[in-house]
């Protein structure tokens, strides 16, 4: 049960990103009145669209091919690209300038968003992230202004700070999108020890989000040793994580290290689906299916639960699993892997009662072999011996 289990489970953590204020492009660049780079500044700031603003980029940079202003030109590039969701083309400008040793914020904040817009989790996106808090110090770190009243300073560094606190909300949120992608267990774990060392205050402020990535990797990898701890430090942050009740319940009902907390955190779940929110951007039958799945998955641990229980007391009394393995059964028609687990334990405790109903087992067997899913095998293994034994 434990592999299909896991590998048919699939979760991504959002995180709601702070609104950023201005920054602004090219700020080591001055641009001088009736240059070349004059006009095109007026050009792209008056253009109405960010079509507009690249036309004028490309009549620029096809006339003046060896201009200093290039790096900021690439910098407008990828700003106007990604304004018109051609992510591609803006992380193509966006890598030359940092292939030229040329950074600033505005660049970063929006080279990352092409990243996140085309779901590229690249080594580029991540070093970024990591580099970052160094690049918004630098630039969010005020001069004193000699003719500044203290009021007005008090302003100026309040401003400052909250600049800086948007853009670090910014690479947070970026670093939790393309996290997610990266398939290697083993670099999903380097990468959020990195992000650790660069955001010392991440384990306190984004403990939930921490906890709950290290706990999926683990999951990935199949060590639910280590995964579980992460898990649970993941639900003292947030105790309302279904996927996370869910996994965790499943690994202590299969581990059978804590059968009863198994039960409690899957019977939780049950309480929660029905007030769950729906995401941005998920249609309503979307949002439908991942609730089924869910009430799915708990109703599946919630038998295996009871059936583990029975097994243990040796009284053959397994109406509750069957109840709940029933459940499981109706509504995971969306999940193959789940509903074969659920068809091949339900017929499990068909066998197991007493007296055993060779026919309700069968019934399950069958359903459970035609489904694609890892059950199948099992599945057949134990419908020929029901077939000998009815």
């Amino acid at each position: 049960m434990r592999k299909p289990y896991r590998a048919a489970v699939a979760a991504t953590i959002l995180l709601t990103a702070a609104p950023l204020l201005a920054q602004n492009p090219c700020p080591g660049f001055s641009v001088v009145v009736n240059t070349p780079e004059d006009q095109l500044m007026l050009a792209i700031n008056g253009a109405e669209n960010p079509e507009g603003q690249i036309a004028a980029l490309d009549k620029f940079t096809q006339a003046n091919p060896d201009s200093k202003f290039t790096n900021c030109a690439n910098e407008y590039y990828t700003i106007a690209y990604v304004k018109t969701g051609n992510f591609d083309k803006a992380i193509e400008y966006g890598e030359k300038d940092l292939a030229a040793n040329y950074q600033d914020l505005s660049l970063l904040v929006n080279l990352l968003k092409a990243y996140v817009g085309a779901g590229k989790p690249t080594d580029q996106a991540f070093d970024i992230i990591t580099k970052a808090p160094d690049q918004i110090k630098k630039e969010t770190t005020p001069a004193h202004p000699s003719n500044a009243s203290d009021a007005d300073w008090q302003k100026i560094q309040q401003d400052a700070a909250e600049l800086a606190k948007n853009l670090t909300d910014y690479m947070t949120y970026a670093f939790f999108q393309l996290l997610p992608r990266v398939t290697d267990s083993a670099k999903r774990i380097t990468l959020l020890g990195q992000f650790e060392k660069a955001y010392p205050d991440a384990d306190t402020q984004y403990a939930s989000q921490i906890n709950y990535q290290y706990f999926m990797t683990y999951e990935m990898a199949g060590q639910s040793d280590k995964a579980d701890p992460y898990g649970e430090k993941a639900l003292a942050a947030d105790a309302t994580n279904v996927q996370v009740l869910n996994l965790v319940a499943y690994d202590y009902a299969n581990l059978r290290t804590n059968l009863d907390k198994a039960s409690d955190y899957a019977k939780k779940v049950v309480t929660l689906v029905p007030a769950m929110k729906k995401p941005e951007g998920q249609t309503d039958d979307q949002f439908k299916a991942e609730q089924n799945n869910q009430l799915g998955m708990a109703h599946l641990t919630l038998g295996y639960v009871n059936f583990q229980k029975a097994a243990l007391a040796k009284t053959r009394k397994v109406a509750s699993a069957i109840q709940e393995l029933k459940a499981a059964v109706d509504l995971l028609n969306g999940n193959p892997a789940l509903q074969g687990g659920a068809l091949y334990y339900l017929a499990n405790c068909y066998e197991y009662q007493v007296p055993p109903s060779h026919h309700d087992a069968l019934e399950a067997l069958n359903k459970a072999v035609a489904i694609q899913s890892p059950w199948q095998g099992p599945a057949r293994d134990l419908l020929a011996k029901v077939k000998v034994a009815r």
